[in-house]
């Protein structure tokens, strides 16, 4: 039996890239869904295509900035499966520009989303998994939490304070939480739609011109959390294998 079967797992950024892949891979490895996101059209489709090919799944609107709705989300997954085995942050936003720009408010969405968004998830989650003496953190930071590029600053930032927050929850995990920390490249998403900046933009179509499949990053969570209680997979970084930076 798989690793993944009957765990009860939790994704932000469920409704497009690489959540939706995710929460796709885990169904049919027969993981119980809690899909969240802020487009409920999108994932009321997702959910009801995960159960019609014989997954299980729910889903629950969410802003991961709402720190109410954050709890929320947990309490209502532990009230519909009866625990909580995974949380994994997906929920990121990507709005570069050079800091002369001074795009303070993206520098504050980027902020709250990235980082706060992250630090709710794992305060709404680890009472819960404290409780039962297990549990898996899987936060998606980026190679720019790698390396800070000009144009990324303040993303790169938010990115290096998601590996931080990785290593923290695996220092304080006291043997019973697991803490992944995946740093995806270049991945076909939705990331770059959000870059106002006119340069910034074309710098980063340039970099995604060879960007990878969302399931390359799927299978790197999958792997992580079909691994035995016992193993600990820390830290990937998944890139094209074209992308130098």
């Amino acid at each position: 039996m798989s690793e993944v079967q009957d765990k009860v797992v939790i994704i932000t950024g469920a409704s497009s890239g690489l959540g939706e892949e995710t929460a796709r891979m885990l169904a049919k490895k027969g993981a119980k869904l809690m899909l969240a996101a802020r487009r409920e059209d999108r994932l009321k489709e997702l959910t009801e295509s995960i159960k019609k090919d014989g997954g299980q799944a729910a889903y629950r609107v969410v802003d991961v900035t709402d720190k109410t709705a954050v709890q929320k989300l947990a309490d209502d997954t532990k009230a519909e499966f009866g625990r909580i085995d995974v949380l994994i942050n997906n929920a990121g936003l990507m709005p570069l520009a050079p800091l002369d720009a001074l795009k303070v408010d993206e520098w504050d969405t980027m902020i709250d989303v990235n980082i706060k968004g992250v630090l709710y998830g794992v305060a709404a989650v680890l009472p819960v998994m404290r409780e039962q003496h297990v549990g898996h953190i899987i936060n998606l930071s980026s190679v720019a939490g790698q390396k800070v590029f000009a144009g990324g600053t303040v993303y790169c930032a938010t990115k290096f304070a998601v590996k931080a927050i990785s290593e923290g929850i695996r220092q304080e995990s006291n043997g019973e939480i697991r803490a992944t920390n995946i740093s995806p490249g270049a991945v076909a998403t939705e990331l770059t739609d959000h870059i106002s900046d006119k340069d910034a933009k074309a710098m980063a179509d340039d970099l995604y011109s060879d960007a990878i499949d969302s399931a390359a990053i799927a299978r790197a969570i999958t792997f992580a959390i079909e691994q035995p209680q016992q193993v600990d997979v820390n830290e990937m970084i998944i890139r094209p294998t074209k992308q130098e930076l």
